[in-house]
């Protein structure tokens, strides 16, 4: 079933990730009749010779000379110049939600677009079609001007993109899609350009895929705590609500309803390493963090966000900076850091887990004959090498900032690098958490106990039920995957099952 999104209606998150799919955009009365009323305030502010940057003048530094004089031409001077992007192409699901975000940004009304520019973003996304953009060249501060510049011509028919997953001419893909180049004049190749909607495509699709890994990782260091026989005191409302941060209450609440009826072993020491024993501490305050990080996301799928912006019912055109896309690039900047640190827990549990001096006893590596077999050596291996290459590139790009553009560009926020950057790490922390999922699956068939919460037997059910135990060794690769696509999908609390994950599961 083809989901449906309405452009009078606000944007979500969710939207964002279904777009990676043909959707269905609604272009309404509503949105028409705004978007034609201000199209029709641009050309009585055009008609008057009034100063309107873009259209009458040149673009970023050179604003003081004139454009060209053609409508039509002064699309060409918009575009041309910004085919400069260099690197790899971004991911098809970042480039149509980007799509959607602009669509939805240019039918608020405000930027003097022509209708037809609304709709064809619209008929893009009903279809395969991805316009081929290019990773870098943005820098965020007029908005994502190289890449939607990218995106623009594309929809022209003009460098390259993707239909069906196969990358062709622009030109040929729109005519196999059954879509119409698009034409444009000199405002309507500024406002496609003149937005930071890449930067909150890719950071909120980053924070989408973090949450899911933080919500695994607070599942999955339940189930660690009770096949270790962990104690679950360090879950206790009491304690959590004398810590008195919201996000360490309520991740302590979800814990709790995953781990209730857990029945300490008895034999592990009064108090356990960090990385069981703070871990509502740590995922509490990653908690915290995605609450702004969603708040920021938010505003940003609500913003309009372009230069100039045009008010047709108080005859005024305001020229100033709603492209600079300083808040998502340090809200980026702050999902990087949650990143960092919820992977490093998880990669920490994992070591936990294949350490026969920590781990109760069970077999080093949790392999089903040590030295024949190896067991998750290698994914703990991977581990370390994911969270090194998610810590080396955890920098802000926020704090980057340098002047480019003659100086016009002289602060700059660098949000698209900041959303790229963890829109990626979200991929890598996403194989962690597998890889963790991976190693407590394998505990349960060499030797820990069953567990004693039925939300944590529930978990580890979904787990054996979609992966077999490693005996003898294969490689993990594929398996890794498949626990994190496990862990994507459950959900908790859960109902009681018995279930015995031990080698003759």
């Amino acid at each position: 079933m083809t989901t449906e999104v309405d452009l009078a209606a606000p944007l979500r998150i969710a939207d964002l990730s279904a777009a990676r799919d043909p959707v269905r955009v609604v272009v309404g009365p509503q949105v028409r009749d705004r978007v034609t009323h201000t199209r029709i305030f641009l050309s009585e502010v055009l008609g008057e010779d009034r100063a309107v940057y873009g259209s009458t003048t040149g673009f970023g530094a050179l604003v003081g000379y004139a454009g060209r004089a053609d409508l039509r031409d002064q699309a060409d001077n918009t575009l041309a110049h910004l085919g400069a992007g260099h690197g790899p192409d971004l991911a098809p699901e970042i480039v149509r939600a980007t799509a959607l975000v602009r669509a939805w940004s240019l039918a608020q009304g405000a930027s003097g677009v022509s209708p037809h520019v609304v709709d064809a973003l619209a008929a893009m996304l009903g279809t395969t079609f991805v316009p081929a953009v290019p990773r870098w060249g943005s820098v965020g501060a007029s908005g994502d001007l190289i890449p939607l510049g990218a995106v623009a011509q594309a929809l022209r028919g003009r460098g390259h993109a993707y239909l069906d997953g196969v990358r062709l001419s622009a030109a040929e893909a729109l005519h196999r899609a059954g879509l119409e180049p698009l034409p444009l004049d000199g405002r309507d190749a500024l406002a496609l350009v003149n937005g930071t909607s890449l930067t909150t495509a890719a950071t909120a699709l980053a924070l989408s895929a973090v949450r899911a890994a933080h919500r695994s990782v607070q599942v999955l260091t339940c189930l660690l705590a009770d096949l270790l026989g962990a104690d679950p005191q360090f879950l206790d409302a009491r304690l959590l609500r004398a810590y008195g941060h919201p996000g360490a209450i309520d991740v302590g609440a979800r814990m709790r309803r995953v781990s209730d009826g857990l029945v300490p072993s008895g034999k592990r020491p009064l108090q356990e390493p960090y990385s069981i024993r703070c871990a509502p501490q740590l995922l509490g305050a990653a908690e915290d963090a995605l609450r702004h990080v969603d708040s920021v996301v938010t505003a940003d799928l609500g913003s309009v966000s372009d230069n100039p912006l045009f008010f047709p019912d108080d005859d005024l055109v305001v020229h100033g900076g709603n492209f600079f896309g300083q808040p998502a690039a340090f809200a980026a900047d702050l999902l990087s850091m949650v990143v960092a640190q919820v992977g490093n827990l998880a990669e920490r549990q994992l070591d936990l887990l294949v350490d026969p001096h920590r781990n109760g006893g069970l077999p080093p590596m949790l392999a089903a004959g040590p030295g024949q077999q190896h067991g998750l050596q290698g994914v703990q291996l991977a581990s370390t090498a994911l969270i090194a290459e998610i810590r080396r590139d955890a920098m802000p790009a926020s704090m980057q900032s340098l002047p480019t553009n003659l100086h016009n560009q002289d602060v700059i926020p660098l949000g698209t690098q900041a959303a790229l950057r963890v829109f990626d790490q979200a991929g890598l922390l996403r194989l962690i958490v597998g890889s963790l999922a991976l190693g407590l699956r394998q505990a349960a068939y060499v030797g820990a106990r069953t567990p004693t919460a039925p939300g944590c037997g529930e978990a580890l059910a979904a787990l054996v039920a979609a992966i077999p135990p490693v005996d003898p060794d294969r490689p993990l690769d594929g398996d890794v995957r498949r626990a994190a696509d496990v862990m994507d999908t459950l959900e908790l609390p859960l109902t009681p099952l018995t279930l015995d994950g031990r080698r003759d599961a």
